[in-house]
C-alpha cells in the first residue's frame, strides 16, 4: 500500500544570530478540529522549546517558565484539551499565565506551536538530536557547537574518536566516556516512549475507536498491555461488525500524521507524536487468540507454541487448531486451559519462568492497585511540591487512602528548598494539628533525607527520631565507583533512623543511567537491617525496575510503592508503580503500604 503523507507548505523562516546555517521552515497545514493532543505532547513541545531557547542563550526566566509549564501540564490528572472543551481557564493553573495558556490553546486547536516551529527553523535539525543524549544539556550543546562546530551525533562521534574533545573545558575524561557510550546506544536504538506518555497518546485513540457503532472489543496489546516501562509502538485488536469499516475510521483519526498501510482488516499509521499504531480487525472467534498473540512477548508465545506442538496443536493469531479445525480462540483463558496452564497475567509474559510456575500451580497472586492503603513519599510547598500539607491530605483522603507520609526534601538539596532541622520540626507540629482536625486520614511524619557521600544522613538523629519514617535518597555524587556508592548506602542503612531507600538506583529513563551499584548486596543488607526499598512510580524513574523488584521479592525484602508526588494529580501515578511491581512478580504481602495503619506502624519499627 502506498504511503500517504500530509503535505506541508513552506513558511517564511527567521534567522538567529546564534546559528550560521538555518534549515528551511516547514509548517504543517491547518487541520480540522484537532483531536487527542495529549498532555505529554504539550509538555514535550514546551520542553523542546525550552531546550532550544536555552541553547540560543535566551532569557533564563523565559526558559524556566516553559520548563515549569511542561512540568505542570505533564502532572495534570485531566487532559488540558478536555479542560478547554469544558470552558476551563488554563491561566489559573500553577505557573500558567495568559500567554502560556494561549500557547496551550494553540496546540490543542492546531496540533502545533508556532513559536516552536519558528525556533526549530533557525536551529540545525541535528542539534535537536544532540539534545537527546542524556549527558548533553543546552549549555554543553552550545559549547560543542561554538567551540568545535559540532552539530550532530555523527559529528560528535567523529570528534570523540579523533580526540577533539580532550582539551575542551568542561568535557573531562568521565564525561567523554559517558558520551561515547551514549552515542553508541543512540546509533542502535529505536525510538521508545515512556509508558505514561504512550498511555496519554493511546487512550484517546482507543476511545475514538470504541465510539464507533459496531465495535465490540477494542484493546491495546503488545508491550503496552504487558506494562513495560517503555513502548516502541501500539498494537490494537478490534472485533465487531465488518460493515463498520473500522480501519477507515482508524486512518481518519485526526491525530494521524502518516498512513503507512490501509486495508480492510489491518492498518498502520504514524501519529503526530511519532508513535506508530497498528490495528488488526479479527473475527470474534479469534479475539482471544489475537490478543494473546499480539500481547506477546515473542519468547512467551514461542514457549506456548512449543507446548501446543507437543499436543499435536497449532497456535496462531486466529486460534488453536487441531489439523484444520479451530478448537479454541475466543478467549485467552480457554487457550491457556487447553495447554494445561492457568491464566497468566500479561505483566508476567516474558518467558522468565511463568510457564514453569503455571504448570506447578505456583504463579504469584500479583499486587493490585486497589490493595494500596496509602502513599509513603509525597512533597508539599515546604520544599518543591505545589500544594500545602492540608491540600495533599485531602487529595489522598478522596482517593480512599488511610494514611499519607509527608516526605519533603532536607536542606542539602538546596535547589528544592529542603528543610533544615528547625523547619522540619515546625512541619511536624503542623502535621499534628492537621491530624487533630482532619478525620478520615492519618498524616505520617517523614522526610526525604539526603544520603551524603560519606554515608551519613542529612539531619541529626535527634531530629530524625521524631519522624514516623524516613525516605533516604541520593541526589548527588552519581558517578562514584560501584564499591564507593554501595558502601555509601550500606553506611546509611546502618543508621537506625533509616527506613526506606528512595529511588534506589537513581536512574531517569532515557536521560540518566543507574549509578554503579551492587544491588544484591544492598538488598541482603536491607533484609538484615529491616530496611525497605522503594518502587518509585514517577514515569521518568520507575525505580526499582522489574528485574530488581523480583530480586527483592526472592531475597525477602519489603518494598514501598510510592508516587514521589509533587501535587494532587501525581497521586494517580501509583498505578505505574504497581505495574512495575507486578512485572517483578510482587504480591501484596511484599509491599509495605498494602497494610492497614497499625500493621504499617509495627513494620516501620526496626528491630
Amino acid at each position: 500500500m502506498k504511503t500517504t503523507r500530509r503535505a506541508a507548505p513552506p513558511k517564511e523562516s527567521r534567522r538567529s544570530e546564534v546559528w550560521r546555517h538555518a534549515a528551511p521552515s516547514r509548517t504543517p497545514p491547518p487541520r480540522r478540529q484537532a483531536a487527542a493532543v495529549s498532555n505529554a505532547e504539550i509538555a514535550d513541545m514546551f520542553n523542546t522549546l525550552a531546550d532550544l531557547l536555552d541553547v540560543e542563550g535566551a532569557n533564563p526566566f523565559r526558559v524556566r517558565a516553559y520548563r515549569n509549564a511542561a512540568r505542570t501540564i505533564a502532572g495534570l490528572p485531566q487532559s488540558v484539551a478536555d479542560m478547554l472543551a469544558e470552558g476551563g481557564d488554563l491561566s489559573e493553573l500553577p505557573g500558567i499565565g495568559k500567554d502560556l495558556a494561549g500557547k496551550i490553546a494553540e496546540i490543542v486547536r492546531t496540533g502545533r506551536l508556532g513559536l516552536l516551529e519558528e525556533t526549530k527553523a533557525r536551529t540545525p535539525g541535528s542539534l535537536i538530536e544532540l539534545l537527546s543524549l542524556p549527558s548533553l544539556g543546552p549549555r554543553r550543546v552550545e559549547a560543542l557547537h561554538n567551540s568545535l562546530g559540532i552539530s550532530s551525533v555523527a559529528e560528535l562521534a567523529a570528534a570523540l574518536e579523533a580526540g577533539r574533545l580532550d582539551g575542551l573545558r568542561g568535557f573531562g575524561p568521565k564525561l567523554r566516556e559517558r558520551l561515547r557510550q551514549e552515542v553508541a546506544r543512540h546509533k542502535g536504538s529505536e525510538r521508545r516512549f515512556k509508558l505514561a506518555t504512550a498511555e496519554q497518546i493511546a487512550a484517546p485513540l482507543l476511545s475514538y475507536l470504541r465510539d464507533l457503532p459496531g465495535v465490540r472489543h477494542a484493546i491495546i496489546a503488545g508491550s503496552y498491555r504487558r506494562r513495560k516501562e517503555t513502548v516502541g509502538d501500539i498494537d490494537i485488536i478490534v472485533t465487531g461488525d465488518r460493515r463498520a469499516k473500522i480501519t477507515d475510521r482508524f486512518t481518519a483519526y485526526e491525530g494521524v500524521e502518516e498512513i503507512i498501510a490501509h486495508g480492510p482488516t489491518r492498518a498502520s499509521v504514524r501519529l503526530r507524536s511519532g508513535l506508530q499504531a497498528d490495528l488488526r480487525f479479527l473475527p470474534e472467534a479469534s479475539f482471544g487468540a489475537g490478543l494473546l498473540y499480539f500481547t506477546g512477548s515473542k519468547a512467551h508465545n514461542i514457549a506456548l507454541r512449543r507446548i501446543a506442538l507437543e499436543r499435536g496443536l497449532k497456535i496462531n493469531e486466529y486460534g488453536v487448531f487441531r489439523g484444520d479445525r479451530r478448537i479454541a480462540g475466543r478467549s485467552e483463558p480457554e487457550i491457556y486451559a487447553l495447554l494445561d496452564l492457568p491464566y497468566i497475567e500479561p505483566e508476567l509474559r516474558e518467558d522468565r519462568g511463568e510457564i514453569e510456575a503455571g504448570h506447578a500451580q505456583a504463579l504469584p497472586n500479583l499486587v493490585r492497585l486497589d490493595q494500596i492503603r496509602g502513599d509513603l513519599h509525597v512533597h508539599t510547598l515546604a520544599s518543591d511540591g505545589r500544594l500545602s500539607i492540608a491540600e495533599m491530605a485531602e487529595a489522598a483522603r478522596r482517593r480512599g487512602y488511610a494514611y499519607l507520609a509527608i516526605s519533603d526534601h532536607t536542606h542539602s538539596l538546596t535547589v528544592a528548598r529542603g528543610l533544615d532541622a528547625r523547619r522540619l520540626a515546625a512541619q511536624m507540629d503542623e502535621i499534628d494539628r492537621i491530624n487533630d482536625r482532619q478525620p478520615g486520614i492519618t498524616l505520617l511524619k517523614s522526610a526525604e533525607v539526603d544520603i551524603l557521600e560519606d554515608g551519613s544522613l542529612d539531619l541529626p538523629d535527634e531530629v530524625l527520631r521524631r519522624l514516623d519514617l524516613t525516605v533516604c535518597s541520593i541526589h548527588s555524587g552519581f558517578h562514584l565507583s560501584r564499591e564507593k556508592q554501595t558502601t555509601r548506602i550500606l553506611r546509611a542503612m546502618d543508621n537506625p533512623c533509616f527506613t526506606i531507600l528512595g529511588h534506589p538506583t537513581g536512574r531517569l529513563i532515557g536521560l540518566r543511567e543507574p549509578y554503579a551499584l551492587d544491588l544484591e548486596r544492598i538488598l541482603r543488607a536491607a533484609l538484615e537491617r529491616g530496611c525497605v526499598l522503594e518502587v518509585n512510580a514517577q514515569p521518568d524513574r520507575l525505580d526499582l525496575d522489574d528485574g530488581a523488584c523480583r530480586l527483592a521479592k526472592e531475597i525477602g525484602v519489603k518494598l514501598a510503592i510510592s508516587t514521589d508526588a509533587h501535587d494532587a494529580g501525581q497521586l494517580d501515578l501509583m498505578r505505574f508503580g504497581v505495574d512495575q511491581a507486578r512485572r517483578g512478580w510482587v504480591e501484596a504481602a511484599d509491599v509495605l503500604n498494602t497494610r492497614d495503619l497499625p500493621s504499617l506502624r509495627a513494620l516501620l519499627r526496626r528491630t
